[in-house]
């Protein structure tokens, strides 16, 4: 039966996809009219109709997101009057945008058969935000009852909460700074992997603290989505990003309310926003499955992955458009590469060849800015430089020079060639950027990811050398090493410049070498608890690097939170 419907559906389209594409160019050639022109009412008049008739035929073949983009974009036409002035600009251009999306949409669904109306979301929401309207959640299109819950938190093992009301408050506050922390990572664009981490350790710290009560399945189902966003490389959507948001609320309320916040129930709608991620993650993990049975669903059949495979087609530029501009630019690279090898080889060196390189390299620089791939246009145009350089001091580069040079080149090749699988996208952007680094040496980027790679080994020989002295009713002798080890990391953070990450690192081996070494009494429940904190944030901190990613200050900031809060 559902797929003699979708067939019907899909021939119904077929009968009344040209008269769509028509309409849409008319609302389009109106709009354009009405722009030039803002007094002409019955430009603007054509295109609330046109809009109107677009709705109505969404309607019939039962086109979700097609239905609701044009019932958003009729409400924001009927916002913009005859003779509007340059402050409805930002409105007429979000709704070209809107029909623009609207149109590629079709030819989508036209090809791939399949109705996903979620993808239209971001360009409706855009049309909301242009009429500072609340945007919708990513569950828009997601239809189930989320009034009788199952219960959450039953593939989650979570140490029930030991200590006093000043204890609760201390780990309260620290569970809220580590939700803020990770929030704050995700709001900046910095290492969504360290911040997926951060939620699930902050949500199960929450688990503990609501102790059965009912907000404590909330945090449970936080705990299950960051993991399941995790272990699905699932991206943060500005919709994501809001979600998270509204969960902070409920970080906050433990702070400041205490236990009694932990009382109430978690509204429907955040409880249907997190059932959907886990639904749309296409996960098969079985806390994901359990949870989905309970509410008689299973893993979405197009996964995120896809969905963001099939977005960045309908946002970006078109298939085509993409290989060409990629096969431009590589000729441009090629003739490049062909200029430095004659110099390379010495065969008629001649320094006019620096001027056409560096004409060449700001020529691709202005392209990359117009495709707003900002950084790898900063290396065009920080190589042109160099080159005006060495034509002014009338001098060609040395070998070492030339190897930056060509380095850099190829580097932006490399980026150039992914455009058509990747998009023209930051990742795109990042991609010659990564591996370089303009500052540094290679000499000691290297050293880096060495200390890097060690002291993440020695951190997690560190956690397990804490859980085995707490295992063993205390044996100190799972500890006689530890000083020692974490002292050598310290000394290889001083030598690559990192003073602060040394820094916390010392307080950590005086914490352990003071409180637990030396104490002749057994240490506290929340001073283990804050080093294994601070030592889980070091770790973060420390794998971000390694992964040549910037470093990010708060996790260190969080880490000695975490041994304020005990006095350590």
């Amino acid at each position: 039966m559902v797929q003699s419907s979708l067939a019907t559906k899909s021939q119904s389209f077929d009968l009344v996809k040209n008269e769509i594409e028509q309409t849409i160019k008319q609302a389009e050639s109106s709009l354009e009219r009405f722009q030039e022109n803002r007094e002409s009412g019955e430009d603007l008049q054509n295109c609330l109709d046109y809009l109107n008739q677009l709705r109505g035929i969404f309607i019939l073949v039962e086109l979700r997101g097609g239905t609701l983009l044009c019932q958003e974009a009729v409400t924001m036409a009927n916002d913009v009057p005859v003779g509007a002035n340059d402050d409805k600009n930002i409105l007429l251009t979000t709704l070209s945008n809107a029909l623009f999306i609207l149109r590629r949409y079709v030819e989508y669904y036209h090809q791939q058969r399949e109705d996903h109306p979620e993808l239209l979301l971001p360009v409706i929401n855009e049309l909301r935000e242009a009429r500072r309207e609340k945007p919708y959640p990513e569950s828009r299109f997601f239809e189930v009852d989320v009034k009788e819950r199952p219960d959450f938190c039953g593939s989650l093992s979570v140490a029930a909460f030991e200590g006093n009301e000043a204890d609760y408050e201390i780990v309260a506050r620290r569970m809220r700074l580590t939700f803020q922390v990770a929030l704050l990572g995700l709001l900046r664009d910095r290492n969504p992997v360290v911040s997926q981490k951060l939620f699930g350790r902050s949500a199960r710290g929450f688990v503990r603290l609501c102790q059965g009560a009912p907000m404590g399945q909330m945090w449970c189902l936080v705990a299950i989505a960051a993991d399941t966003m995790l272990d699905r490389a699932m991206i943060f959507t500005k919709a994501r990003k809001r979600l998270f948001m509204r969960i902070e609320k409920y970080a906050r309320e433990v702070v400041y309310v205490g236990k009694v916040a932990t009382a109430k129930d978690a509204p429907d709608s955040l409880i249907r926003d997190l059932v959907y991620l886990l639904y749309r993650s296409g996960s098969a993990n079985p806390e994901v499955k359990e949870v989905l049975s309970a509410f008689h669903l299973t893993p979405a059949e197009f996964p995120d992955s896809i969905l963001e495979a099939h977005s960045r087609r309908l946002y970006g530029p078109g298939t085509d458009v993409l290989k060409s501009l990629s096969e431009a630019l590589q000729d441009e690279l090629n003739q490049l590469k062909d200029k430095l090898d004659i110099i390379e080889r010495g065969i008629e060196p001649d320094l006019a060849e620096l001027s056409s390189i560096a004409d060449t390299l700001e020529r691709l620089g202005n392209t990359l800015v117009m495709l707003d791939l900002n950084r790898l246009a900063a290396i065009a145009r920080e190589e042109a430089v160099r080159l005006r350089a060495w034509e002014a001091e009338s001098r060609l580069p040395g070998e070492d020079e030339l190897f930056r040079l060509a380095d850099s080149v190829l580097g932006i090749e490399d980026a150039v060639m992914q455009i058509v699988s990747r998009g023209i996208t930051s990742e795109t952007d990042a991609l010659a950027g990564s591996e370089r680094s303009r500052e540094e040496s290679i000499y000691l980027r290297e050293a880096v990811y060495v200390v890097a790679d060690e002291a993440r080994g020695a951190l997690t020989l560190a956690k397990r050398a804490i859980t085995a002295f707490v295992e063993s009713d205390y044996d100190k002798l799972h500890l006689a090493n530890l000083p020692a080890t974490l002292h050598s990391i310290w000394g290889g953070l001083q030598m690559v410049s990192d003073p602060g990450a040394a820094h916390v690192l010392e307080r950590v081996a005086a914490s352990i070498q003071e409180r637990l070494l030396d104490a002749r009494e057994a240490p506290e429940t929340q001073v283990l608890e804050a080093l294994a904190d601070a030592l889980t944030s070091l770790e973060y901190y420390i794998e971000s690097i390694g992964k040549r990613e910037e470093s990010n200050a708060d996790l260190l900031r969080l880490a000695e939170s975490s041994l304020d809060d005990v006095g350590l």
